[in-house]
């Protein structure tokens, strides 16, 4: 994946632009504040402990939490090798559930890329020695034109 390694990132400017994201923004007061990092030649990875204001049914975190969790590292995998693109079309398997309080490892990274669109993979970890996989997701990125982006704001 070379081809995403092109451009260096700006990582305090993004910071200043997703303080208000759910998962990842430091400002978001009902926010799930998880910092990501790079991982490899073309990922992202974070950790965070499942906790009860983020369940569903009793003890269980939820299922779109589980899945934003995902999306995030997929996201974030393509902004430490200098892209910017959201999700476009995504397959997700949920394994088993996620119990509050089990602390997990989250992780995204790409596995291909034809113009402006990236396949990509995410899973959701247990942090044990095991690392059993709780959940995980294929998806298909498509890729923002960031000077149009900017534009905007």
């Amino acid at each position: 994946m070379d081809e995403l390694a092109e451009t260096p990132t700006d990582l305090a400017g993004l910071r200043r632009t997703t303080k208000g994201c759910y998962v990842c923004g430091e400002e978001n007061a009902s926010g799930m504040h998880i910092p990501f990092s790079p991982e490899g030649d073309n990922g992202s990875t974070a950790t965070y402990t499942a906790r009860r204001e983020h369940e569903g049914w009793g003890g269980i975190l939820h299922g779109g939490v589980t899945f934003a969790l995902m999306d995030e590292a997929l996201g974030w995998a393509l902004y430490f090798h200098g892209l910017s693109g959201v999700t476009a079309r995504v397959e997700t398997r949920f394994r088993r559930p996620i119990t509050v309080g089990t602390k997990v490892v989250i992780r995204g990274w790409s596995t291909g890329r034809r113009g402006r669109v990236v396949t990509a993979r995410a899973e959701i970890r247990e942090d044990s020695p095991d690392r059993s996989l709780l959940a995980e997701a294929d998806a298909t990125m498509f890729l923002l034109n960031l000077e149009a982006t900017d534009q905007r704001r």
